[in-house]
């Protein structure tokens, strides 16, 4: 035991007078005369000792009493079992992540309990304490350590932030090596990241909070079912929603809103850490850029409710047909719709070479020849990934083609035309094109002019299981001229469909119906935007984030620290780019916690780790008092005190 002001035990000498006073006592005796003192000897030996009893019970009352009190002046301790770096450093780390937001104890956020956490720690240790204030935002005050004051008004302005950390960015803004870091976390194993070893010389405080075991629901992803479809075709959304908890969810209501309008709901049941899929119709007649939600109730984890995605019809698809001649072409009407497509039809002698790498579909159409430079520039296009359409002339020089094609080709013996097969339906390239598949469905005919060997997964083929159509990555070959000598395909009322198909296929800008705000980086078409003229996002706030244009398309870094969830309109001056929706990163639904031992083997076991168990603020203020500060007895020492005055009184006034 130590004491904080051992002066103090000078004091102690006051004990003296207590006994000096019950060694001398001067009162004054009164003598009395008795005829017969024979009876009165007993009496006055029982009366003397009971006398003598009460005065030692009374001096060793008074002793005590000012034993204590003197020794709660000199404020005595328990010395702390660890001590501070001689700097006295400290690094707090309050882990601001919504998954922060879970009720804990008496349903308190997490947070809450972590922020008073913090101010206990500035509250407890010396005013000359300097600290580091780290959360998932690193703002630019972590750079720097602060004054108690500074600490206070700082932890004072916490609020949830959407963006999670793991162990190794937390580490790497940690300012001091020969430091006192405490975590303050529910240590998420999904958010956790990588092992990580530790520097020897940093001591951790490891302040874990225990979430209430609740089954949260939240959604994994969001997709169209048909991905080639284009201008606000009718589609299905499949939702796939996951349940983390081990609890059955019933009856579960999900909602999908667009625009503000709720467009259909529907109800579902998950299994205990299972997902499952929720379909929904889209209707057609979309246009432009769509706002939707889904959204549904899930108590008491609410913080990943609402998913946000976007429905985007505003661009159209860019389409250059490379023909021998300047007649019109079956090509030309079927994307003639300018709501749809930009459609650009040139001859091999005026072809605007430049077009073909923004293109979103070129088309080869009839050309007997494909000469040198128009081949060199369909090589350089197809680096770029757009699609590409080969269909051959009625007389085609296979060598020259042969230099764009990704397979050998060789001319086709001559046959009547006859019918093609039926298609695989259950290819998603053909999804939504049949309402009715039955195979009593007529098909078009055709003869091939050329042939590259037999294809099993061919669009399109003869009963002979030679192909007619046949799409090798983004580049589809067709065995028959568009003419009426050869084939009838370009009358048939699939046609309109498989090319469509083809063109949406080639889509070089599609853009994403959501981003994660984790995601580094998001890309959007843009052809008019002036590289001096940056863009920006505008949605709960407005940043100007860095970017840069290659190819036709903006490239926009994304800044973690700044972007919520929710929706953002890309602005360039007064136009609009673009509608894009961010939602939280799904790890961080996902509320499993790594326990003490596991967080310690995840940092390297160093035995510079140690950690608390107070479930309370309360709890950890003792507990870092008697780990760092010592255990104060000063209290102990007051209560004794009054304990042995209250013992004298009692004594003097009931002890006969």
């Amino acid at each position: 035991m130590s004491f904080g002001y051992p002066s103090f035990l000078w004091a102690l000498t006051v004990l003296a007078i207590p006994i000096i006073i019950h060694l001398f006592n001067f009162r004054k005796t009164t003598r009395i005369f008795f005829s017969n003192t024979r009876f009165l000897k007993l009496v006055k030996e029982e009366t003397t000792q009971k006398r003598k009893l009460k005065q030692y019970l009374v001096l060793a009352s008074r002793l005590l009493f000012l034993l204590f009190l003197v020794l709660a002046f000199a404020q005595p301790f328990l010395p702390a079992r660890e001590q501070l770096t001689g700097l006295r450093s400290i690094v707090i780390y309050v882990d601001n992540s919504f998954s922060m937001a879970t009720p804990v104890g008496e349903k308190k956020r997490a947070l809450d309990e972590g922020i008073r956490i913090a101010q206990s720690i500035a509250d407890l240790f010396p005013a000359d304490t300097r600290y580091q204030l780290l959360t998932n935002d690193f703002a630019s005050y972590s750079n720097s350590f602060k004054t108690k004051a500074e600490i206070t008004d700082l932890l004072s302005q916490i609020r949830l932030s959407p963006v999670s950390r793991s162990a190794s960015e937390i580490l790497s803004h940690v300012k001091e090596s020969h430091a006192t870091l405490f975590w303050l976390s529910d240590f998420q194993k999904s958010t956790f990241g990588k092992p990580v070893k530790i520097d020897s010389t940093l001591k951790i405080q490891l302040v874990p909070f225990e979430l209430e075991s609740y089954s949260n629901v939240f959604t994994d992803s969001v997709y169209l079912e048909n991905p080639f479809a284009i201008g606000g075709e009718k589609n299905t959304l499949k939702v796939r929603l996951r349940s983390s908890g081990k609890k059955n969810v019933q009856g579960l209501t999900v909602k999908l809103s667009i625009n503000g309008v709720q467009a259909a709901a529907t109800s579902t049941n998950i299994d205990p850490n299972s997902f499952t899929e929720v379909p929904f119709d889209v209707a057609s007649g979309l246009s432009g850029n769509n706002k939707a939600i889904i959204s549904f109730t899930d108590y008491p984890v609410g913080f990943d409710n609402d998913f946000y995605f976007t429905l985007n019809y505003s661009s159209k698809l860019k389409i250059v047909e490379v023909r021998p001649d300047n007649q019109s072409t079956f090509v030309e009407k079927v994307f003639g719709n300018r709501e749809l497509f930009s459609f650009k039809s040139f001859t091999t002698a005026n072809l605007n070479y430049s077009l073909l790498a923004t293109a979103d579909l070129v088309i080869i159409n009839g050309l007997d020849r494909v000469d040198a430079p128009l081949a060199a520039a369909i090589i350089g296009f197809k680096k770029n990934f757009g699609a590409l359409l080969l269909v051959p002339g009625a007389q085609p020089d296979l060598s020259s083609y042969q230099k764009i094609s990704p397979l050998p080709l060789t001319k086709a013996a001559a046959i009547e035309m006859t019918e093609l097969d039926k298609p695989d339906f259950k290819n998603p390239f053909f999804k939504n094109v049949f309402e009715d598949k039955t195979s009593s469905i007529a098909m078009p005919h055709a003869t091939r002019v050329m042939d590259w060997g037999i294809d099993g997964s061919a669009l399109l083929k003869f009963k002979s299981n030679q192909p007619f159509l046949s799409q090798f990555g983004n580049i589809f070959l067709v065995s028959s001229p568009l003419e009426k000598k050869y084939t009838d395909f370009q009358s048939h009322a699939l046609f309109v469909p498989v090319m469509y198909r083809v063109a949406a296929s080639g889509k070089k800008h599609e853009q994403q119906l959501y981003y994660t705000l984790n995601s580094s980086t998001i890309t959007l078409a843009s052809d008019s935007l002036m590289d001096e003229e940056p863009a920006k996002l505008v949605g709960s706030q407005e940043i100007i984030p860095s970017q840069r244009k290659t190819d036709g398309r903006l490239v926009m870094d994304l800044p973690k620290h700044a972007v919520s969830a929710g929706f953002y309109h890309v602005i360039d001056k007064r136009d609009t780019l673009g509608l894009v929706a961010f939602d939280l990163d799904k790890e961080e639904s996902i509320l499993e916690q790594l326990t003490t031992e596991e967080t310690k083997v995840a940092l390297g076991g160093s035995p510079s780790i140690s950690s608390f168990k107070a479930s309370s603020p309360e709890e950890f203020r003792s507990e870092i008092r008697e780990k760092y500060l010592g255990k104060q007895l000063w209290k102990y020492a007051v209560l004794l005190s009054l304990l042995f005055l209250l013992s004298e009184v009692l004594l003097i006034r009931f002890l006969k």
